[in-house]
């Protein structure tokens, strides 16, 4: 197995993990089998019960790992299907080497850092680096390992300690270490300035690790001087010194590391030059382009909770990217703050009230996407309700689909109590219920997690039609509470359609509104399984219908199956 270790210096979000992806991206492009692996040196066991705040969005995958967004980045990027264990945690590894202690695995022995947590590390790795990621058999040829966090982070010693040593044991023809930097630009003098990645790189090798690469960050391309002198300074070739400067999107990275050679030099210090296949990126360069060269754009209406950090949402912005790309179109997101919307905002904030519901009133489709917690549930019920009287292309996700039953309850129904046991548990008319099997105790991994199979009730039904007409699809979940299957008769009676239900058929899956453009709810995440080039169904479907294309490529599909 061949290892490539990207590692962070100066800051932290410089794009480790798009940088590690594009790497991945070009080996793939020269013929090898790639996987990756993700290692974040906090506590938690995993990324489930953090807020979307602290560490962006939690991506989920098929088999239920709840991990860092990072490891969406690789799915996409890689096309592969990854697994909770391709996300190490301190935390992971400190409960599996206290299991063993508690087990007497370690006959005796003071049990330490190092050897013992430093061994659990380069275990885990070389454990998991052989899986397939790719649905082929046999393991990977190169393994792409991301750091996370900064060079220098007292969490992240014992990671680099283990990676030193991996270094050592599978020798430098095997291990391949590209350090991440910034390059800032100080506006008053206007000069690239080396000094940080200096003291970032003397730090790393000060550990046992002399990086291979620098892969440089920064605004503009890098000067040959600035070029030079980090060559002097770092003890780094200068044909290695790659340049990662700002891009229009960052589809462009690969094709960066391609045009400055990286894949070969790369390959040559992985000793797999021979076993390579010239590199091809047409795909890639084809993909780029398309994206530069849109004019159209589209205006999507992003009604949620965690609106502040855009990364909140990755998996959804990247999907609802894939699926405008598809329809020939530039994704125009405007972020609404669910609690906005609501009556209470037009008594403190006016003007931000006010701009809420212009920016609403003047988007082609609305977007509610999943959240926890009950701020901001007012302003969604309103964007459902705004969505369905007034004929507007409309998807939920997750919350966002018990937004929309909750708002048809009640504006419908006439249930003006209607609501989920999560906001108030003791309404009268509970449209949403708590998940029977979840638990009321625990938080971590005690939702419905992973890819689960959905069946549709019927063929004559736009989701159905997106999906190519199959019978079920598979899609991911991460939710402990559900549509109320008792009331889901007297719903479907008032004309709210549940075309989708899970292999017992007594939970709610898909919703659908006859009679409107596209009234959709969904309890899965399809954001997760969105790929360039495949968009996800219930996204595309959304953007076909803000653009006004949806009816014939429904009936393109039609005369396609025929």
């Amino acid at each position: 197995m061949k290892y490539v270790l990207v590692t962070g210096g100066v800051v932290s979000g410089l794009g480790k993990g798009v940088t590690a992806s594009s790497v991945g991206v070009v080996l793939k492009a020269c013929g090898l089998r790639v996987t990756s692996i993700k290692i974040d040196p906090y506590l938690n066991t995993d990324a489930g019960t953090m807020s979307p705040f602290e560490h962006g969005e939690v991506f989920v995958l098929d088999d239920g790992g709840e991990v860092d967004l990072d490891l969406g980045n690789y799915e996409r990027f890689l096309d592969v299907t990854l697994t909770r264990d391709n996300n190490i945690t301190t935390g992971k590894i400190y409960q599996s080497v206290l299991e063993k202690e508690r087990k007497g695995d370690y006959l005796g022995k003071t049990v330490q850092v190092v050897p013992h947590i430093t061994d659990a590390i380069k275990d885990w790795i070389e454990s998991v680096s052989q899986t397939p990621v790719d649905g082929k058999e046999g393991p990977a040829d190169v393994c792409v390992i991301e750091l996370g966090g900064t060079v220098g982070d007292i969490e992240s010693m014992p990671f680099i300690e283990a990676l030193r040593q991996l270094y050592f044991s599978v020798g430098q023809d095997n291990f391949c270490l590209i350090h991440v930097s910034l390059i800032p630009v100080l506006g008053v003098v206007g000069e690239q300035k080396t000094k940080p990645t200096q003291h970032s790189v003397r730090e790393l090798r000060a550990l046992g690790l002399t990086p291979h690469f620098l892969a440089c960050r920064s605004a503009q391309p890098l000067l040959e001087n600035t070029k030079q002198k980090l060559s002097q300074f770092c003890h780094v070739p200068v044909a290695n010194i790659l340049n990662i400067h700002d891009v229009p999107n960052i589809w462009h990275i690969p094709l960066l590391l391609q045009n400055q050679n990286a894949h070969d030099a790369i390959l040559k210090q992985m000793d797999l030059v021979r076993v390579a296949k010239p590199v091809d990126l047409r795909e890639w360069t084809r993909r780029a382009e398309t994206f530069d060269n849109l004019t159209n754009s589209v205006r999507i209406a992003m009604v949620g909770k965690y609106v502040g950090l855009t990364d909140s949402y990755l998996s959804v912005v990247k999907a609802l990217l894939h699926a405008c790309i598809a329809c020939s179109f530039k994704p125009s997101i405007d972020w609404i703050a669910a609690s906005d919307l609501e009556d209470d905002s037009a008594q403190s904030t006016p003007e931000t009230y006010a701009t809420a519901w212009k920016t609403l009133r003047g988007a082609a489709c609305v977007l509610v996407p999943g959240g926890f917690g009950d701020r901001g549930v007012k302003g969604m019920i309103l964007a459902a309700k705004y969505a369905r009287e007034n004929n507007v292309p409309y998807l939920g996700i997750c919350l966002g689909m018990q937004i929309s039953v909750i708002e048809f309850a009640r504006s419908v129904l006439h249930l003006e109590k209607a609501n989920s046991e999560e906001f108030n548990p003791q309404t009268p008319d509970l449209v949403v219920i708590f998940m029977p099997e979840g638990s009321k105790t625990h938080m971590g991994s005690t939702m419905r997690l992973g890819s689960r199979k959905t069946l549709f009730q019927t063929p004559d039904c736009i989701t159905s039609k997106l999906y190519k007409s199959s019978k079920y699809v598979d899609e991911r979940h991460r939710h402990r509470y559900e549509v109320n299957p008792e009331v889901v008769g007297t719903l479907e009676e008032a004309g709210l359609r549940f075309v989708g239900r899970d292999e017992s058929g007594r939970r709610m899956e898909i919703l659908e509104l006859p009679g409107h453009p596209f009234y959709v709810g969904v309890q899965f995440h399809p954001e997760y399984k969105s790929r360039p080039g495949r968009p996800s169904a219930p996204f595309l479907g959304l953007i076909l219908a803000a653009t006004g294309q949806l009816e014939a490529y429904v009936k393109t599909q039609q005369n396609g199956s025929i």
